[in-house]
């Protein structure tokens, strides 16, 4: 009983940072993905220096390996928060971690639509602020609501590892008490939910994906 009692408080501070740092990176990497597609020299408006100072900082937060990034982000958390450890804290450098990734999913999906059809929408008038929202982003959901699985996705793997310093969750639980106190029946169970939990997520962005594009 105790171990399913540990294994579920664990699954919630997981679900907690999962869903906290899909919200704070969607809002920090969504602007940045659609700058990329507007200011890219075939976009609605071009811009190429803003559009490579703007890319070249996507790149770099993305080259970062999650744990290296963690730690140089322990004074960012403990000034927001008061805490650099534990579940609450992890949140800060998990989107920070996740926008960078959310601004090219974004970026592609807006790429991926026919250039025809804002063609067809500057001609009837549209400003540049209805061609993104009307046309673009109506346009490629599919492709950002399968990006956002991805994204959910990689931030679960990303939850766990944050385990490794102190940042509480399946991976903290896996760490703390299955491998420093050899217990292989919670890093079991922390392994198998963390597996449920990334196939249940494939399984409902794929039904939304296929759902949205069968009523087109």
């Amino acid at each position: 009983m105790q171990i399913f009692l540990l294994v579920g408080k664990a699954t919630l501070q997981t679900l907690e940072m999962v869903f906290l740092s899909t919200i704070f990176s969607g809002i920090l990497g969504f602007p940045l993905g659609v700058l990329l597609c507007m200011t890219n020299p075939t976009g609605i408006t071009p811009r190429p220096v803003l559009n490579q100072i703007a890319s070249r900082i996507v790149n770099v937060l993305r080259s970062f390996p999650f744990i290296i990034l963690m730690i140089l982000l322990f004074p960012l958390s403990r000034l927001i928060l008061g805490t650099s450890i534990g579940t609450t804290a992890t949140i800060v450098p998990l989107s920070i971690a996740a926008a960078p990734f959310v601004a090219r999913i974004i970026e592609t999906a807006l790429n991926e639509v026919s250039p025809e059809v804002v063609q067809a929408a500057r001609a009837m008038g549209s400003t540049n602020s209805q061609i993104i929202w009307k046309v673009l982003v109506p346009e490629a959901m599919p492709s950002i609501v399968s990006g956002i699985t991805l994204t959910i996705i990689n931030l679960i793997g990303y939850s766990a590892m944050a385990g490794a310093i102190g940042g509480g969750g399946l991976g903290d639980l896996a760490i703390r008490y299955g491998y420093q106190r050899f217990r292989t029946d919670v890093m079991f169970w922390s392994v198998i939910v963390i597996l449920i939990l990334v196939e249940l997520i494939q399984f409902i962005g794929t039904r939304i994906v296929n759902k949205m594009l069968k009523n087109r």
